[in-house]
């Protein structure tokens, strides 16, 4: 069994926060099963890594839980945040202005790689 998951960010976008919150709650799930999991933030979802975004949004109404205290449970549980450089760049987003919690920028072909390699699964938002 693969012991690994890979989850691309796409159609995750801080305008809908709703959305927001599943893909860090099955990170962190995953990762307290003892997978190792990995985040790819590509387009719109990459605004979530940039500091003060998503800290202020919220995936329910009962507002008892940020986006971004799901993305530090997840973090503090080992889950690695990777940003896609053009969409930095789209967004004008530079590492000093990320959260702590970004392990670093990746390009399509590392999501790719994790999509073929048989020791990964991967999911997509």
């Amino acid at each position: 069994m693969a012991d690994k998951l890979a989850i691309m960010l796409l159609t995750i976008d801080p305008d809908y926060p709703h959305l927001c919150g599943t893909p860090f709650f099955q990170a962190a799930t995953a990762a307290a099963m003892d997978f190792e999991v990995e985040v790819y933030f590509a387009s719109r979802a990459v605004r979530l890594l940039a500091k003060d975004v998503a800290d202020r949004i919220y995936p329910s109404d009962n507002r008892a839980k940020s986006v971004y205290g799901f993305m530090q449970e997840a973090a503090q549980l080992g889950v690695k945040f990777y940003a896609c450089g053009g969409a930095m760049d789209a967004y004008a987003l530079k590492p000093d202005t990320m959260i702590p919690e970004l392990a670093g920028v990746a390009n399509a072909t590392t999501f790719i790689g994790r999509v073929m390699d048989d020791e990964w699964r991967t999911v997509s938002y």
